[in-house]
């Protein structure tokens, strides 16, 4: 990286530009296009998250006063609300999202190595689905309820780094289980959700596929105990069981056995019935693993908290699912900086110092390497620092 740019175009040089150029073609995003082209709108977009703009005219102002830099942003034009609106709205999200799984394939590499805590070599993902509200006679195409508006970010972490390695971005009304028809199912992998996903059917299909599932057991579940495993109690594990379906439909949608784990956590005093069809594990793992299920709801906290995913710069499907995917893709971005630069600084740092030295010419490396403390994050916001249990 040179010294001589500034910290945003060194940023920006980590984009694989050679196979974006290959996405755009394929979508035909720079199709007629005269002014602002694919790769200028993701610069654009980039800066607005980095900086935390939150609309387009706050974007094209401060753009504007920065006219001489536009050049060193990759921009050749100045930056026009309208023509960014328009853009927003008419090229193809998909660009974006193909994009993002370009960075996230990237990042998951260098977080490969990363230690889970839990002795395990297998991948561990966690599943789970956030609501983002939005106004119901602006965005009509997303009902959620009779006054409301919203849509669904369902979203599959690996728990290797933190980074999301499936996305899909719903209506509101789009039940979290019905994610699993369509999620991607990786052999000797272990899946982690709420019981909010507990459909017996679909967790048969990920069975047969040779991967693992770590979920909740719901209140009233018919079943019947077929063997108990000796267990510890001052460990917490209460018992250790395998259990068959009771009842003909059920039988039907799971007709193999399943373990069932109720453990007591020391911490909270509350008791939890955990369902598995992993045999081999003991069953502390098991209750580690569902406890590790915590980061994606501290990945959903996080990213609302410092990127602009709450308020839009468009009303359409297409100007809300690409500023969604260009925060994501910015959000991987920076853990990729974070891991390739070693550093020790929480990405809310990182973040921090990017938003007020976009501009400056030093070296990355330097300006986001900390001599000095200062706060990871706002009084009350720990748990939102990814990165850094």
């Amino acid at each position: 990286m040179n010294v001589g740019k500034t910290l945003f175009a060194q940023v920006m040089e980590l984009v694989p530009w050679t196979s974006f150029s290959r996405i755009v073609q394929r979508h035909g995003g720079d199709a007629g296009v005269r002014r602002m082209n694919c790769a200028e709108q993701f610069r654009v977009m980039a800066f607005a998250q980095l900086t935390w703009r939150e609309s387009l005219r706050d974007i094209e102002v401060t753009l504007g006063a920065n006219a001489g830099k536009l050049y060193s942003m990759g921009l050749r034009n100045s930056v026009h609300r309208s023509t960014l609106a328009d853009a927003n709205d008419s090229r193809d999200w998909r660009i974006w999202s193909d994009l993002a799984a370009l960075l996230i394939r990237r990042a998951r590499k260098l977080y490969k190595g990363e230690d889970l805590g839990l002795d395990l070599t297998s991948t561990v993902y966690a599943l789970d689905a956030t609501t983002i509200d939005l106004c119901l006679s602006l965005f009509d195409w997303a009902p959620f309820r009779s006054t409301k508006a919203a849509v669904k970010m369902h979203t599959l972490l690996d728990l290797r780094g933190a980074i999301p390695a499936f996305i899909h971005i719903s209506d509101g009304k789009m039940g979290d289980v019905n994610v699993l028809d369509f999620l991607p199912v990786e052999a000797g992998a272990f899946y982690v959700m709420d019981r909010g996903y507990l459909d017996f059917a679909r967790l048969y299909k990920m069975h047969q596929a040779g991967a693992f599932f770590v979920t909740r057991a719901k209140r009233g579940m018919n079943a019947r105990r077929v063997y108990s495993a000796q267990t510890d109690r001052a460990t917490g594990v209460i018992c250790d069981q395998s259990i068959a379906m009771n009842g003909f439909y059920v039988c039907k949608d799971y007709p193999e056995q399943l373990r069932r784990i109720r453990f007591k956590d020391p911490e909270t005093g509350k008791t939890l019935v955990f369902l598995t069809n992993n045999t081999s594990l003991p069953a502390l793992t098991i209750a580690a693993l569902y406890k590790s299920r915590w980061q994606v709801e501290l990945f959903f906290k996080w990213i609302k908290q410092h990127l602009r995913i709450k308020k839009f710069l468009g009303t359409s499907e297409n100007a809300v699912k690409t500023q969604i995917w260009c925060a994501v893709s910015i959000y991987v971005l920076i853990a990729i900086v974070k891991k390739e630069l070693q550093l020790d600084a929480s990405l809310y740092t990182l973040l921090q110092i990017l938003s007020v030295s976009v501009f400056e010419k030093t070296q990355l490396s330097g300006a986001l390497l900390l001599s000095f403390p200062i706060p990871e994050a706002p009084l009350g916001a720990n748990q939102l620092n990814l990165f850094n249990f």
